[in-house]
């Protein structure tokens, strides 16, 4: 072969079927990832910003039922710690109906809506985190098995001719080893990916469970009195 024959496409295009498979695999792996990679970048910094408006809004000194009002008419627009904060706002108001005057039931019905209501939100912003997970510890192998099965088919190739030289070996061995290279070609970006994304959720986290801990300090000074700030 020659250098243009050495190319990874002509590499591909002659490689045994099995490994084409597999190569074909790994890439449709790869692009699916990609995908995930944009929308999740894109959607975990439209949750930040939105977070960080509502944040503003509710230190701004409007009344809890003024921003109650609003969270409700932007529940599909806004971000989770607007919809968190009107699932403990409607609890609480729910309680209150219904002649609740205990502040502490108050306070732990309003609590526990706004943990469920945490869990919801957490479950839709980790929403396929775990597919960049399982590209990035499974494509490796997959193009491990390719090049194994590549090789094994070089080598039975070989069997039959008088004189092997490295001039026969390397192309097959060559059409093999591209399997392993598209398979980290998938991997490492859906590795480094997911630990990038891990950690802004995890901060995503830690801010909806402290606007939680300060919500609910607020909702116990008003547990005794009409809603207000």
């Amino acid at each position: 072969m020659n250098t243009q024959d050495l190319s990874i496409i002509n590499l591909i295009l002659h490689a045994s079927f099995v490994v084409q498979i597999v190569i074909a695999i790994l890439l449709v792996m790869s692009l699916a990832s990609w995908t995930v990679i944009f929308g999740k970048l894109f959607g975990l910094k439209r949750v930040r910003a939105l977070n960080d408006g509502f944040e503003r809004e509710f230190w701004s000194g409007q009344t809890l039922q003024a921003l109650y009002d609003d969270a409700v008419k932007r529940a599909d627009r806004d971000g989770p710690m607007s919809r968190i904060f009107a699932s403990g706002m409607r609890e609480f108001f729910k309680l209150r109906e219904r002649r609740v005057t205990d502040g502490a039931a108050l306070l732990d019905g309003a609590r526990r809506a706004m943990r469920a209501s945490f869990q919801r939100e957490l479950d839709v912003v980790e929403s396929k985190l775990s597919f960049l997970g399982s590209v990035g510890s499974v494509s490796p192998y997959i193009g491990l098995f390719g090049t194994i099965w590549g090789i094994m088919h070089a080598f039975t190739g070989l069997a039959n001719l008088q004189q092997v030289t490295l001039a026969t070996v390397a192309p097959g061995i060559a059409e093999a080893l591209v399997a392993t290279a598209i398979g980290l070609f998938a991997a490492i970006p859906a590795v480094l990916a997911y630990n990038r994304f891990a950690r802004d959720i995890d901060r995503i986290a830690i801010q909806l469970e402290t606007f939680i801990e300060e919500f609910s300090n607020i909702l116990q000074r008003n547990a005794g009195q009409p809603a207000g700030h």
